[in-house]
């Protein structure tokens, strides 16, 4: 199964876990229903899923952090699959609703679509995991957890069972645990889709019921397979171990403190617990600030607020992928791509970060269909093509 496949697969089962009871007839459904919206239901419903789903709110600061315009603006120009193409037929022909680019911290590309505006939020899919991976970092920094070499069953201790004995929080977080999984959701018996839809279980959160029946098929640490669950778990460890939820932990040590401009929020699984793996919502410049704060090695007023490596290690590869993947390699659920690294999520979401060009690329969109090599190729041009014209 290609790597694009098991994102729609683990979207799809946010979603399905997510859903919640039938919304008015004037909203789009929410669950799984999310995959098959109208056009028209995307551009209305990415921009308000806190109507249409259970969510958190994590809480801006006092302050904003600048984002300044540049003196010199680009609007690149490109040529892909015989077409010539601009900023404004990209955005038009891949339903994109905003793009925002910055150099040195400073904006040189800012555009809006499908009537968004600057202060609409978006939701991110599974870019949200890249931002659960550094709660884990911060949560390290702040000694909650004391090791990335710590079984996971230290942080979860309901998390009994075989398939996660001696597994690390970092081999979670690579998803190199060794746990048998099946990403397929073609299969109504496959674990993406059944993992945290309900649970039998009194007082255990439904996705740790689910994961911790699974048997192990590998050494930990020896194959990566993309398991939805794990990244789910990954925000009940943070959760447990901060004895904070997702969303205050991300307001205290990010939101508020960097300067994020709104307030965003964060998709609930059926337990009220925000779910690691999907769905905040936030506004394009807000995705473009996260960037930033990678970019600039994981510092708020020039402290350090990661432990000391911390963005070098997240995103160096801890799992090598082969070129046809469209990617190099898998750090702390980071995406590694040539000359940068990458947070993703279906149906054309990405904070893309070129480290030694200091560039930082936030894409929201609603392609037609949730994933595929040709839009997930396109918008690779069209990022090589920013690049281009910011040197």
């Amino acid at each position: 199964m290609s790597r694009s496949t098991l994102r729609l697969a683990a979207a799809l089962c946010l979603f399905v876990a997510a859903a919640g009871p039938a919304l008015a007839s004037d909203k789009p459904a929410g669950g799984a229903a999310v995959l098959s919206w109208t056009p028209d239901e995307q551009k209305w419903g990415y921009k308000h899923m806190e109507e249409i789903n259970p969510t958190h709110v994590f809480k801006r600061g006092a302050t904003v952090h600048a984002l300044p315009m540049a003196q010199t603006q680009i609007d690149p120009k490109w040529t892909h699959d015989g077409k010539t193409w601009d900023t404004a037929s990209y955005m038009a022909a891949m339903r994109t609703s905003g793009v925002l680019v910055l150099k040195d911290g400073k904006v040189i590309l800012e555009r809006y679509g499908l009537d968004r505006g600057p202060n609409d939020r978006w939701t991110s899919f599974s870019v949200a995991k890249s931002v659960t991976a550094t709660l884990v970092g911060m949560a390290v920094k702040d000694g909650y957890i004391k090791s990335l070499d710590d079984p996971v069953t230290t942080y979860i201790p309901k998390l009994t069972g075989p398939g996660y004995a001696g597994v690390t929080v970092r081999q979670l977080i690579t998803m190199t645990s060794g746990v048998k999984w099946n990403e397929d959701y073609t299969d109504p018996n496959s674990d993406v889709a059944k993992v945290g839809f309900s649970s039998d279980e009194a007082g255990v959160n439904p996705v740790v019921s689910y994961m911790r029946k699974l048997p192990r098929e590998a050494t930990p640490g020896t194959k990566f397979v993309y398991k939805t669950g794990e990244t789910d778990l990954a925000g009940i460890l943070v959760s447990s171990a901060t004895g904070k939820t997702l969303s205050a932990y991300l307001s205290e040590k990010l939101w508020a403190p960097y300067g994020m401009e709104q307030d965003g929020i964060w998709m609930d699984d059926i337990a009220g617990h925000e779910r690691g793996g999907c769905c905040i919502s936030i506004t394009l410049r807000d995705y473009a600030r996260i960037g930033q704060f990678m970019l600039d090695g994981g510092k708020i007023d020039g402290k350090d607020v990661l432990p000391d490596g911390w963005v070098a290690d997240a995103t160096a590869a801890h799992v090598t992928l082969p070129p046809e993947s469209g990617e190099t390699g898998y750090g702390y659920f980071w995406w590694l791509m040539p000359g940068g690294y990458s947070a993703q999520g279906i149906f054309g979401q990405q904070i893309m970060i070129y480290p030694k060009e200091r560039l930082v690329i936030a894409i929201n969109s609603a392609w037609p269909r949730a994933t595929g090599r040709d839009l997930w190729g396109a918008q690779a041009v069209f990022n090589e093509a920013i690049r281009a014209a910011a040197k």
